[in-house]
């Protein structure tokens, strides 16, 4: 199968197809020592820019990464790479990992991808109304479950669970039986006039969008906290809805074959979040 002929920005330079390769010395390629943002750009523009970035070098400080590429720096190099690939509406994604080892100093890896948004929308994102499963496999985030690491397999499996039941998500359950987030989404339930989430402290990732959800709450006169979610609470909720920086907010209309009656709440902040795009921010 041949190289896809996509540019990528990979430590300074872009690059095509069989061009763009990484060090197999380098313990991204190696370990999967590597931390990632995705993120979405609107009118050639990344939205959410400095929250993201400000995730990443906290990631990067607290898993003991060399110093990594500055967003200024970073920031112009997608620049780059959306002007040769000549896409406004995309997906990017930036990736860090921990580098060669054995230099003084150790440099971080680092590369760039962006494609088009539309091969990366679920059909429930377009159609606000999403489908879900719950994983058969016990999830536990562990101690490094809140920062998006390269080391994905736990999530990619899942991911593989809801192509195989044609669905947009798969949900993960603790094995005590408390759903924590999907695959690729923050998790939350409207039951008893609360909007609710799991807690962050069960160690799931602090999404972007999760914390614009509960902030956008307050101001639109929505109850929200943080709030354990057992399996067997989805089946009674109100609403049900997804939040991440690709898909936005997404209401779900089915869990397993569980019909979901309601998606006011969701459609209201999806709303909400899609006029701040049109703002800006």
């Amino acid at each position: 199968m041949r190289a896809p002929g996509r540019a990528l920005w990979i430590n300074g330079t872009i690059v095509r197809g069989e061009g763009a390769t990484l060090s197999l010395f380098d313990r991204g390629a190696r370990d999967g020592e590597g931390i990632f943002e995705t993120l979405r750009v609107y009118r050639g523009e990344p939205f959410d820019w400095e929250p993201h970035m400000e995730r990443l070098v906290l990631s990067a400080a607290e898993l003991g990464f060399p110093v990594p590429p500055s967003p200024v720096r970073l920031r112009e190099a997608l620049g780059e790479l959306l002007r040769a690939e000549g896409l406004e509406e995309a997906v990017a994604r930036i990736t860090v990992t921990r580098g060669v080892p054995g230099g003084r100093p150790v440099k971080t890896g680092a590369w760039i991808e962006a494609e088009p948004v539309a091969g990366r929308l679920w059909k429930g994102a377009r159609e606000a109304q999403a489908r879900a499963i719950l994983s058969k496999r016990p999830f536990h985030p562990g101690s490094l479950g809140r920062y998006k690491t390269t080391s994905r397999i736990v999530y990619s499996l899942a991911r593989e669970e809801a192509r195989a039941a044609g669905a947009d998500e798969t949900l993960l359950a603790s094995e005590s039986g408390e759903v924590l987030e999907g695959a690729t989404s923050n998790l939350f339930v409207v039951a008893g006039g609360e909007v609710l989430t799991p807690p962050l402290a069960c160690g799931i990732l602090p999404g972007i969008v999760r914390a614009w959800v509960l902030s956008a709450c307050g101001r639109l006169g929505l109850r929200a906290r943080e709030a354990a979610i057992p399996r067997g609470a989805l089946a009674g909720a109100d609403e049900v809805f997804l939040t991440n920086s690709v898909q936005e907010v997404v209401p779900v209309s089915v869990v397993e074959d569980h019909a979901i009656p309601r998606r006011e709440v969701g459609l209201m902040l999806r709303g909400a979040y899609r006029e701040r795009v049109t703002r800006g921010g």
